[in-house]
Protein backbone atom coordinates (compact mmCIF):
# COMPACT_ATOMS: atom_id res chain seq x y z
CA UNK A 1 0.00 0.00 0.00
CA UNK A 2 1.46 3.11 -1.16
CA UNK A 3 2.11 5.98 1.57
CA UNK A 4 0.05 8.86 -0.31
CA UNK A 5 -3.41 6.57 0.06
CA UNK A 6 -3.01 7.48 3.96
CA UNK A 7 -3.04 11.40 3.20
CA UNK A 8 -4.67 14.21 1.01
CA UNK A 9 -3.43 14.99 -2.26
CA UNK A 10 -2.29 18.57 -1.74
CA UNK A 11 0.07 17.16 0.82
CA UNK A 12 1.91 14.63 -1.43
CA UNK A 13 4.76 16.73 -2.08
CA UNK A 14 5.72 17.52 1.65
CA UNK A 15 5.40 13.41 1.78
CA UNK A 16 7.98 13.36 -0.77
CA UNK A 17 9.79 16.28 1.05
CA UNK A 18 9.90 14.29 4.29
CA UNK A 19 10.60 11.01 1.94
CA UNK A 20 14.09 12.55 0.92
CA UNK A 21 15.17 14.03 4.21
CA UNK A 22 14.90 10.56 5.21
CA UNK A 23 16.94 9.31 2.85
CA UNK A 24 19.43 11.71 3.66
CA UNK A 25 19.66 10.77 7.04
CA UNK A 26 20.12 7.02 5.79
CA UNK A 27 22.37 7.06 3.27
CA UNK A 28 25.16 10.32 4.58
CA UNK A 29 24.70 8.68 8.22
CA UNK A 30 23.72 12.66 9.16
CA UNK A 31 21.12 14.45 11.04
CA UNK A 32 18.47 16.68 9.15
CA UNK A 33 16.94 19.96 10.69
CA UNK A 34 13.76 20.86 8.95
CA UNK A 35 12.37 24.64 9.42
CA UNK A 36 9.30 24.87 11.81
CA UNK A 37 6.48 22.60 10.92
CA UNK A 38 2.77 22.79 12.17
CA UNK A 39 0.96 19.74 13.93
CA UNK A 40 -0.55 18.07 10.85
CA UNK A 41 3.15 18.17 9.32
CA UNK A 42 4.38 16.91 12.47
CA UNK A 43 1.77 13.88 12.36
CA UNK A 44 3.10 13.44 8.30
CA UNK A 45 6.83 13.27 9.34
CA UNK A 46 6.35 10.73 12.37
CA UNK A 47 4.06 8.53 10.07
CA UNK A 48 6.84 8.27 7.47
CA UNK A 49 9.90 8.12 9.31
CA UNK A 50 7.96 5.18 11.59
CA UNK A 51 9.09 3.36 14.79
CA UNK A 52 10.79 0.39 12.63
CA UNK A 53 13.85 1.93 10.88
CA UNK A 54 17.37 3.34 11.25
CA UNK A 55 16.08 6.82 11.02
CA UNK A 56 14.84 8.59 14.93
CA UNK A 57 13.25 11.60 14.55
CA UNK A 58 12.42 14.93 17.81
CA UNK A 59 10.40 17.60 17.11
CA UNK A 60 11.24 20.90 19.79
CA UNK A 61 9.75 24.39 19.71
CA UNK A 62 10.97 25.83 22.49
CA UNK A 63 8.15 25.09 25.36
CA UNK A 64 6.47 21.77 25.96
CA UNK A 65 3.20 24.02 24.78
CA UNK A 66 4.73 24.77 21.41
CA UNK A 67 2.43 24.29 18.71
CA UNK A 68 5.16 24.53 15.97
CA UNK A 69 8.37 22.45 16.14
CA UNK A 70 11.21 22.05 13.96
CA UNK A 71 11.84 18.28 12.85
CA UNK A 72 14.99 16.79 13.69
CA UNK A 73 15.49 13.74 12.09
CA UNK A 74 19.03 11.77 12.99
CA UNK A 75 20.75 7.87 12.75
CA UNK A 76 19.24 5.89 15.59
CA UNK A 77 22.60 5.85 17.38
CA UNK A 78 22.81 10.04 17.68
CA UNK A 79 21.55 11.09 21.45
CA UNK A 80 20.09 15.06 20.35
CA UNK A 81 19.91 17.62 22.45
CA UNK A 82 17.91 20.80 22.66
CA UNK A 83 20.95 22.91 20.87
CA UNK A 84 20.77 20.98 17.96
CA UNK A 85 17.51 22.18 17.13
CA UNK A 86 19.02 25.72 16.87
CA UNK A 87 16.13 27.94 18.31
CA UNK A 88 16.53 31.20 19.41
CA UNK A 89 14.17 33.18 21.98
CA UNK A 90 13.39 36.99 21.92
CA UNK A 91 10.88 38.78 24.14
CA UNK A 92 9.27 41.99 22.95
CA UNK A 93 9.84 45.42 24.54
CA UNK A 94 7.27 48.09 24.43
CA UNK A 95 5.61 50.86 25.80
CA UNK A 96 2.87 48.84 27.94
CA UNK A 97 0.94 51.78 29.21
CA UNK A 98 0.33 52.96 25.90
CA UNK A 99 0.49 50.86 23.49
CA UNK A 100 -1.43 46.85 22.81
CA UNK A 101 -0.10 44.84 20.85
CA UNK A 102 -1.64 41.09 19.61
CA UNK A 103 -1.11 37.97 18.09
CA UNK A 104 -2.05 38.58 14.51
CA UNK A 105 0.17 42.32 14.58
CA UNK A 106 3.48 40.54 15.60
CA UNK A 107 3.41 37.77 12.74
CA UNK A 108 2.40 40.19 10.34
CA UNK A 109 5.18 42.18 10.89
CA UNK A 110 7.56 39.35 11.33
CA UNK A 111 6.50 38.21 7.56
CA UNK A 112 6.92 41.75 6.76
CA UNK A 113 10.37 41.43 7.14
CA UNK A 114 10.61 39.31 4.24
CA UNK A 115 10.47 35.84 6.41
CA UNK A 116 8.59 32.83 5.25
CA UNK A 117 6.07 31.42 8.25
CA UNK A 118 8.29 28.60 8.77
CA UNK A 119 11.54 30.40 9.88
CA UNK A 120 9.51 31.05 12.93
CA UNK A 121 8.01 29.18 16.02
CA UNK A 122 4.90 30.28 18.35
CA UNK A 123 4.67 33.76 19.15
CA UNK A 124 3.49 33.73 22.73
CA UNK A 125 1.06 36.10 24.19
CA UNK A 126 1.08 36.17 27.79
CA UNK A 127 -0.68 39.42 29.64
CA UNK A 128 1.44 42.27 28.36
CA UNK A 129 4.31 39.98 27.31
CA UNK A 130 4.97 39.19 24.30
CA UNK A 131 7.87 36.31 23.51
CA UNK A 132 8.62 34.28 20.28
CA UNK A 133 11.03 31.43 18.75
CA UNK A 134 12.72 31.42 15.49
CA UNK A 135 16.08 29.73 13.66
CA UNK A 136 18.56 30.79 15.15
CA UNK A 137 19.85 31.66 11.49
CA UNK A 138 17.79 34.39 11.24
CA UNK A 139 17.73 35.73 15.06
CA UNK A 140 20.43 38.44 14.12
CA UNK A 141 18.34 39.76 11.29
CA UNK A 142 15.24 39.83 12.88
CA UNK A 143 16.55 41.61 16.24
CA UNK A 144 18.38 44.49 13.75
CA UNK A 145 14.93 44.87 11.60
CA UNK A 146 11.85 44.31 14.05
CA UNK A 147 11.83 47.83 15.00
CA UNK A 148 8.24 48.53 14.90
CA UNK A 149 4.86 46.47 15.31
CA UNK A 150 2.03 48.48 13.95
CA UNK A 151 2.82 52.17 15.35
CA UNK A 152 4.68 51.21 18.25
CA UNK A 153 8.67 51.25 18.49
CA UNK A 154 10.08 47.99 19.48
CA UNK A 155 13.16 46.31 20.54
CA UNK A 156 13.53 43.08 21.07
CA UNK A 157 15.86 41.22 23.51
CA UNK A 158 16.96 37.87 23.75
CA UNK A 159 15.98 35.15 26.42
CA UNK A 160 16.82 31.54 27.25
CA UNK A 161 14.63 29.09 26.44
CA UNK A 162 13.69 28.51 29.96
CA UNK A 163 12.54 31.86 30.18
CA UNK A 164 9.63 31.37 28.17
CA UNK A 165 6.44 30.63 29.78
CA UNK A 166 4.29 28.18 28.85
CA UNK A 167 0.78 28.68 26.94
CA UNK A 168 -2.34 28.19 28.21
CA UNK A 169 -5.00 26.73 26.56
CA UNK A 170 -8.73 26.79 26.91
CA UNK A 171 -11.01 24.75 24.91
CA UNK A 172 -14.82 23.22 25.30
CA UNK A 173 -16.41 20.87 23.22
CA UNK A 174 -19.77 20.53 20.99
CA UNK A 175 -22.11 17.49 19.85
CA UNK A 176 -23.68 18.09 16.76
CA UNK A 177 -25.23 16.40 13.52
CA UNK A 178 -24.46 17.76 10.17
CA UNK A 179 -26.02 16.87 6.70
CA UNK A 180 -22.30 15.70 5.66
CA UNK A 181 -18.62 16.46 6.44
CA UNK A 182 -18.02 19.05 3.81
CA UNK A 183 -16.17 21.65 4.15
CA UNK A 184 -18.91 23.97 4.00
CA UNK A 185 -21.31 22.18 5.92
CA UNK A 186 -19.20 22.15 9.14
CA UNK A 187 -18.20 25.48 8.69
CA UNK A 188 -22.01 26.79 9.22
CA UNK A 189 -22.58 24.98 12.07
CA UNK A 190 -19.75 25.23 14.31
CA UNK A 191 -19.49 28.81 13.31
CA UNK A 192 -23.39 29.32 13.13
CA UNK A 193 -23.25 30.59 9.72
CA UNK A 194 -25.50 30.12 6.77
CA UNK A 195 -24.58 27.98 3.74
CA UNK A 196 -24.95 31.57 1.94
CA UNK A 197 -22.15 33.02 4.04
CA UNK A 198 -19.39 30.32 4.29
CA UNK A 199 -19.27 29.68 0.62
CA UNK A 200 -17.57 33.62 -0.10
CA UNK A 201 -15.42 33.05 3.17
CA UNK A 202 -14.03 30.04 1.48
CA UNK A 203 -13.73 31.25 -2.11
CA UNK A 204 -12.27 34.02 -0.62
CA UNK A 205 -9.57 32.19 1.38
CA UNK A 206 -10.67 32.65 5.09
CA UNK A 207 -11.15 28.92 5.64
CA UNK A 208 -7.88 27.18 6.20
CA UNK A 209 -7.78 23.32 6.79
CA UNK A 210 -4.85 22.10 9.08
CA UNK A 211 -3.19 25.32 8.75
CA UNK A 212 -3.51 25.08 4.82
CA UNK A 213 -5.90 27.70 2.75
CA UNK A 214 -8.82 25.53 1.66
CA UNK A 215 -10.79 26.84 -1.62
CA UNK A 216 -13.08 23.86 -1.97
CA UNK A 217 -16.18 24.28 -0.45
CA UNK A 218 -16.80 20.09 -1.42
CA UNK A 219 -13.53 19.57 0.56
CA UNK A 220 -14.79 16.39 2.66
CA UNK A 221 -13.18 16.98 6.64
CA UNK A 222 -11.68 14.17 8.51
CA UNK A 223 -11.43 13.52 12.22
CA UNK A 224 -8.61 15.51 13.85
CA UNK A 225 -8.76 18.13 11.18
CA UNK A 226 -8.43 21.59 12.49
CA UNK A 227 -10.27 24.26 11.00
CA UNK A 228 -10.05 27.88 11.08
CA UNK A 229 -12.07 30.53 9.85
CA UNK A 230 -10.59 34.18 9.64
CA UNK A 231 -11.65 36.43 12.69
CA UNK A 232 -13.69 33.44 14.52
CA UNK A 233 -10.54 31.50 15.94
CA UNK A 234 -10.08 27.41 15.50
CA UNK A 235 -12.33 23.89 16.01
CA UNK A 236 -11.01 20.98 15.64
CA UNK A 237 -12.90 17.50 14.25
CA UNK A 238 -12.31 15.69 17.51
CA UNK A 239 -14.46 12.70 16.45
CA UNK A 240 -17.08 11.35 14.07
CA UNK A 241 -19.32 9.66 15.55
CA UNK A 242 -21.14 7.79 12.77
CA UNK A 243 -24.79 7.78 11.76
CA UNK A 244 -28.22 9.03 13.36
CA UNK A 245 -31.42 7.12 12.07
CA UNK A 246 -32.55 10.36 10.51
CA UNK A 247 -28.82 10.04 8.12
CA UNK A 248 -26.88 12.32 9.69
CA UNK A 249 -23.41 12.53 11.29
CA UNK A 250 -22.79 13.11 14.55
CA UNK A 251 -19.60 14.54 15.19
CA UNK A 252 -18.15 16.58 18.37
CA UNK A 253 -16.16 19.95 18.12
CA UNK A 254 -13.43 21.04 20.32
CA UNK A 255 -12.97 24.76 20.15
CA UNK A 256 -9.59 26.02 21.19
CA UNK A 257 -8.64 29.51 22.73
CA UNK A 258 -6.30 30.81 24.58
CA UNK A 259 -6.78 31.21 28.20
Amino acid sequence: MSIYEHFRKEEHPFIDQVSDWKNTVEEEYRSKLSDFLDPRQQYIVSSIVGGNSSVSVMFEGGISTAERKRALLYPDYVNPATEDFELKAFELDYPVKFVRIDHPQVLGSLIGLGLKREKFGDIITKGDKIQFVCASENASYIEHQLTSIGKAKVSLFPIELEDLVDKEESYIEKSTTVSSLRLDVIISEAYNLSRSKVKPFIQTDKVKVNWRIADDPSLIVEKGDMLSLRGKGRCQIESIEGETKKGKVRIILRYIGSG
